[in-house]
């Protein structure tokens, strides 16, 4: 475990006794012990921090998953940083733990914690939620759980949503602020591969991962694909990130264009109705 970075525990079941729990909760205190203190000897130059946070966002990389988006009720867009920004965030400036835990499973559930700690400033945040085994389909509805894989999928990205919130309440605003600008202008700026390429790219991806066609995505902004521009592409990224990250499904973004009727049960139905 990275004291300074992130923390993934899951318990292992039946394998964790409780003279193993107790040896591990010690080691952990005397480790978050020598943390403080490390941060202490040693506090962040926060200029220097700032620095390696904007040069972090310079980066395509990340800047183009930095920012999700999704839409609340008609009209209403709700943006924000990723959980990949957030962990840059944390990373870069420096004597921060952060990560998440598994305290229980047991009932087809999960209790899960996420938290980030400031150990310099002492500046703590930590959520404890319950994560059902289940997953929601449009197909069959809720779906159990049993592959270990398939638990811990879900479970992970539904804590991965819990710690960006802690991170995020843990860094300054101005410095999660001044990150997403640098990477709005990162996103703005010029690439190596034409804008056409890129836009084909996009759209192909949005089939093959979410089943969203062409059709959907310019019915959504309004025009064809040859008028897209950078800004439309950035929004598609946005998009993709909350997706990516579990902030909102594809029903939320795209309407499926509606069946037509074949001219025969057209004219079917005029006879019914005359």
């Amino acid at each position: 475990m990275n004291q300074l970075g992130q923390t993934t525990q899951f318990n292992l079941g039946n394998a964790n006794t409780g003279a193993m729990q107790t040896g591990i909760a010690s080691r952990e205190a005397e480790e978050v012990k020598m943390a403080i203190f490390l941060a202490k000897q040693f506090p962040r130059n926060i200029i220097e921090a700032e620095n390696k946070i904007k040069e972090s966002c310079k980066r395509i990389s990340l800047a183009s998953t930095a920012i999700y988006s999704y839409q609340r009720g008609k009209g209403n867009k709700v943006e924000g940083p990723s959980i990949r920004l957030a962990e840059v965030l944390a990373q870069n400036w420096g004597n921060m733990q952060y990560g998440i835990k598994e305290l229980e499973n047991k009932n087809g559930e999960s209790t899960m914690m996420a938290y980030c700690w400031d150990m310099e400033n002492n500046v703590k945040q930590e959520k404890i939620f319950t994560v059902k085994h289940v997953r929601d389909t449009s197909k069959y509805g809720k779906q159990k759980l049993e592959q270990e894989r398939d638990i811990y999928e879900a479970t992970a990205s539904s804590a991965s949503r819990r710690l960006r919130a802690c991170i995020l309440g843990v860094i300054p605003g101005d410095v999660v602020e001044m990150a997403v600008e640098q990477c709005n202008q990162t996103m703005r700026g010029q690439s190596d591969v034409p804008l056409k390429d890129r836009i084909k790219g996009a759209v192909e991806h949005f089939g093959k991962q979410y089943g969203v066609t062409q059709e959907m995505i310019e019915n959504k902004f309004g025009y064809n694909a040859e008028a897209f521009t950078e800004y439309t592409l950035a929004e598609l990224t946005k998009i993709n990130t909350s997706l990516k990250d579990g902030m909102s499904v594809a029903d939320d973004w795209f309407e499926k264009p509606k069946k037509k009727s074949s001219a025969l049960v057209e004219g079917f139905k005029n006879e019914v109705n005359g």
